[in-house]
C-alpha cells in the first residue's frame, strides 16, 4: 500500500482509503481538485486535502496534484483500493 504525508501532521496515510475508515479530522475535504486556490492555499498551511472520488479517472487525477494527502473513495466503489496507478497513469 502506498502513502502519502497527511499535511504538516507527520502521519502518513494511505493514498487511496475508504471513506469513513481512516480519521481525515481536520482536513480540507473536497469532492474534486477544482479549486486550485483552495488545494494551494491548504498545503501553504499544512492543512491535509482529501478528495473524495467515485471513478478510477477521477482518483488519478487527485493523486496527480501533489497537495493532495489521500483519496476517499466510497464504499461501494472498494475496488477502486485496488487501482494500477503507474499503469492508469502512464499505460501499460
Amino acid at each position: 500500500m502506498r502513502e502519502r504525508w497527511f499535511g504538516a501532521t507527520g502521519r502518513r496515510v494511505p493514498e487511496i482509503a475508504v471513506e469513513g475508515e481512516l480519521d481525515v479530522e481536520g482536513a480540507l475535504v473536497l469532492d474534486d481538485v477544482s479549486d486550485e486556490l483552495g488545494l494551494h492555499v491548504a498545503h501553504e498551511h499544512g492543512t491535509p486535502v482529501v478528495i473524495r472520488a467515485r471513478t478510477a479517472e477521477e482518483v488519478r487525477a487527485a493523486l496527480a496534484r501533489p497537495e493532495v494527502s489521500t483519496v476517499v473513495v466510497p464504499p461501494d466503489r472498494r475496488e477502486l483500493l485496488d487501482l494500477d496507478l503507474r499503469e492508469l497513469t502512464y499505460g501499460a
